[in-house]
């Protein structure tokens, strides 16, 4: 019946009552009608029906509702980011509604403003984004609380009695909320105490716990690891490729211990190459449905912080059997690939295999030899095969660039930290020759993989990265022009060259590498989807991850499918139906995990970055205005540390804020202040707890150089 109430609201268009919907189905029994209360309750609880104030049904996707993710603000107010849509609908705090951030929520739309911009309130609540939360215990008033750490959500929590496990003031605890007392006013209950708060470590765990991300596994986990062996058995080598005699290497980071890929190199007889892309066969341990690929799939991905890391896979695995470590028999999945002169793979193999790793390399040694030709010792017997490496990778480089993949060539900034996990400085992190070689080559591997299995035309997991919104880059290409620099070409048609086009123009410019920010944050995010519409931003027609099982999800089952689709022939009917239902969810659910793991990440990240700056209080810096705002101005220090300028701190006259020229001007300084103008700045204040960066300016003469 369900299908009948949708086809017949699709097709009339509009609000029907249950009345009219019963006459329609014709349905003349009391169990009929029944059933059709619970068919219509179920729809719309499943999103697929929307009821009206006026008790009428209609199709959800034609109202004005749209659902999403609730961004909150630590003023009350928000936004929603809607599902596949790029424009927000943004939320005043009056009609919030108790969603708190990261919700998943259905908004109403209220009003159309002027240039897409929309405003609405918050109808529903689909799902919380943390069923946890953490926060300090306090006391007061010989009761018992928890003050959140996410300032963006404003709720008051009572903890009563047996339930503070025993939690004292100024301990970091993980909570629960139990039941609702009063509008923002809960009772709940701690689930447990991650430490005081001046504690080592604590501060990332409270932000890890925030994000509902687990840094223990289950008994059941590790129990399962028990029947796990330690070895390779030749039992488990049988019926695979042995290539253990080949010159096959890894290249990693020096503090890298989950090495997931190898690689190798040759020239055939024909002159072309062969590229050996080797990753480790992870599936064959982790089998379906078993209580470590349960923990996988509710993890999604490793998180990669400061001082550790959180793994998807216990560390027997992830660090031990999985890990393609030097001198030892690894099972993996190989993609090896013939390629020519051009970059363009003619012939390739997806194969199980068993390889041992001949040296277990850095990219620091990598670099070293490569680009300032010292060999580390060592070294010297990979030297003739690294050169070859890197005049293929950038043949593969080149091909790419010619199709219009897009090399934003944005900076990282690496934390260092003591033993306490206390930063002791904050550099650039590299990305030299080594890195990019690794790059390119798990580039042609993931291309290679997903451009077979698509032409099988069976169910597959991509990794996919729609168009950009061409108003969002007609707005960032009207921002540069009011910034006295043009795009030398025709920004119309929306292509990958676009983008390749419109940075090339800013190559030159002293801002490149904010404006190259700006540019890719007006582009959508990559996600995962059994849905191919290729890759943007490698302007790559078919592309998935298979390249990093051990720290992430998606390329585990990007190994199961291969397995299950070529290694065993397996292509039933019954098999298609599976993989079809279940990889819309997966999708899903690593997309999720992705960009939780992601905010993560860049929380910790700021938190160390201000921790590192309560250290420099009154320090001066020469830094660039990366961004202007109503309020002040944001400057990035050379190792992309960025703090506020606020406009109240501005010293020698009024200064007001120009939306026009997006700048902040004066009296006495008509130009004013612009993004890329390099100034002099001082560090009055920072805060490891509020995440916050304040400087002030030293000298107000705009320094232009």
């Amino acid at each position: 019946m369900q299908e009948q109430i949708l086809d017949l609201l699709t097709k009339v268009g509009k609000a029907l009552s249950v009345d009219e919907i019963s006459d329609q189905l014709n349905i003349q029994s009391v169990d009929d009608f029944k059933q059709l209360l619970k068919d219509l309750n179920y729809l719309e609880d499943e999103l697929k029906l929307y009821r009206t104030n006026k008790n009428k049904y209609m199709i959800f996707n034609n109202s004005n509702l749209k659902l999403g993710r609730f961004i909150g603000n630590k003023r009350g107010f928000g936004f929603v980011d809607v599902d596949g849509e790029q424009e927000d609908i943004y939320i005043p705090n009056t009609n919030v509604n108790n969603a708190i951030n990261g919700d998943r929520v259905v908004a109403e739309i209220t009003q159309k403003k002027s240039g897409n911009r929309m405003e609405g309130r918050i109808v529903r609540i689909v799902e919380r984004k943390f069923k946890t939360m953490v926060g300090e215990y306090y006391t007061q008033n010989h009761k018992g609380f928890v003050k959140l750490d996410d300032e963006k959500v404003h709720l008051t929590i009572e903890i009563r009695g047996k339930h503070t496990l025993g939690a004292m003031p100024g301990h970091k605890v993980m909570v629960k909320i139990t039941d609702k007392v009063r509008n923002n006013y809960y009772h709940g209950e701690i689930l447990k105490i991650l430490g005081h708060k001046n504690d080592p470590g604590v501060d990332i765990l409270s932000i890890v716990g925030k994000y509902g991300i687990h840094d223990e596994f289950p008994e059941e986990v590790m129990e399962q690891l028990d029947q796990i062996p330690d070895q390779v058995t030749p039992e488990e080598i049988y019926g695979r490729r042995d290539l253990r005699n080949e010159v096959i290497f890894t290249i990693d980071g020096a503090d890298a211990k989950d090495l997931d890929d190898a690689v190798s190199c040759k020239v055939l007889d024909n002159g072309h190459y062969q590229l050996g892309v080797h990753i480790a066969d992870v599936s064959h341990y982790v089998k379906e449905n078993t209580p470590i690929d349960r923990e996988a799939y509710e993890r999604g991905t490793s998180v990669y912080l400061t001082d550790r890391v959180i793994p998807m896979l216990p560390h027997k695995l992830s660090n031990g059997i999985c890990s393609l470590n030097g001198g030892e028999d690894r099972l993996t999945i190989t993609c090896e690939m013939e390629i020519d002169g051009k970059g363009h793979v003619v012939t390739y193999d997806i194969y199980e295999s068993v390889i041992c790793s001949k040296k277990r390399m850095t990219y620091t040694a990598v670099n070293e030899i490569l680009e300032n030709h010292q060999v580390p010792e060592g070294y010297e017997p990979f030297v003739e095969t690294l050169q070859l490496m890197e005049k293929l990778s950038k043949i593969l480089r080149k091909q790419k660039e010619t199709r219009g993949y897009i090399d934003f060539e944005i900076d990282e900034s690496k934390i260092l930290v003591d033993e306490q996990g206390v930063p002791t400085d904050v550099v650039l992190r590299e990305r030299g020759t080594g890195e990019k070689l690794i790059e390119d080559f798990m580039i042609a591997a993931n291309e290679t993989v997903a451009t077979h299995v698509y032409f099988l035309e069976l169910p597959f997991l991509y990794r996919i990265h729609g168009e950009p919104n061409p108003e969002k880059i007609q707005k960032f290409v009207r921002f540069v022009h009011m910034l006295g620099y043009q795009i030398n070409g025709k920004v119309d048609d929306i292509h990958p060259k676009t983008m390749q086009m419109i940075l090339n123009s800013l190559k030159d410019k002293r801002e490149f590498h904010i404006l190259s920010s700006m540019l890719l944050r007006s582009m959508q995010k990559a996600v995962y989807s059994k849905d191919n519409i290729g890759h943007f931003g490698l302007a790559s027609k078919y592309y998935t991850h298979f390249t990093s099982p051990i720290r992430r999800y998606p390329d585990t089952t990007v190994h199961r499918l291969l397995r299950t689709y070529l290694f065993k022939g397996d292509m039933s009917k019954e098999t298609v139906r599976y993989w079809d239902e279940k990889l819309i969810l997966l999708g899903d659910q690593t997309s999720e995990c992705e960009r939780n793991a992601v905010e993560c990440e860049r929380e910790v990240d700021d938190m160390k970055k201000a921790e590192y700056m309560e250290q420099h209080i009154g320090e001066v810096y020469e830094g660039m205005i990366s961004s202007v705002l109503s309020f002040g101005m944001f400057v990035e220090l050379p190792n992309l540390i960025e703090g506020l300028v606020r406009l109240d701190d501005m010293k020698d006259g009024s200064y007001t804020y120009d939306e026009t020229t997006f700048a902040i001007c004066s009296e006495h300084n008509k130009r004013g202040y612009r993004l890329g103008d390099k100034v002099q700045v001082k560090v009055i204040a920072a805060s490891k707890e509020a995440h916050t960066i304040d400087f002030e300016l030293v000298e107000e003469n705009n320094n232009q150089q």
